[in-house]
């Protein structure tokens, strides 16, 4: 069973978000790693991009596969988790460690439409 955390929230697309005041750190979840297999590369937008919820931002690819990242939030990336350009890897070692990017939401009330870790357990479950 994929580990799953309390208190983040959590997408249908694999990732998931952790709120500190008005920032969200993004990555993908432990079910997203271990469905990926070993990671050799993460595409990741600039520091000031735009993301927006529902949209693509990026992407993970591993030996098995290329994954589009897409957005939970609204924002404005202010940080992208520049240890995963040497050491993509780092994901699979602990994904909720290794966030991919931080963003300014626009509107958290967009959080709303996330799950929280029961649903996201329950419906990995259901995928799996």
């Amino acid at each position: 069973m994929a580990k799953v955390i309390e208190g983040l929230y959590y997408s249908e697309s694999h990732e998931f978000v952790r709120v500190e005041g008005n920032f969200g750190y993004i990555g993908i979840t432990d079910y997203a790693q271990h469905a990926l297999g070993n990671i050799v590369y993460v595409d990741m937008p600039e520091v000031d991009d735009e993301v927006e919820a529902g949209e693509e931002f990026g992407a993970v690819e591993s030996v098995k596969a290329a994954s589009d990242l897409i957005s939970p939030v609204t924002g404005t990336v202010v940080e992208v988790n520049e240890a995963l350009e040497d050491e993509p890897e780092l994901v699979n070692n602990d994904a909720f460690e290794n966030w991919i990017i931080k963003v300014e939401m626009n509107d958290p009330s967009e959080l709303d439409n996330l799950m929280t870790a029961a649903d996201y357990a329950a419906f990995c479950e259901k995928e799996g």
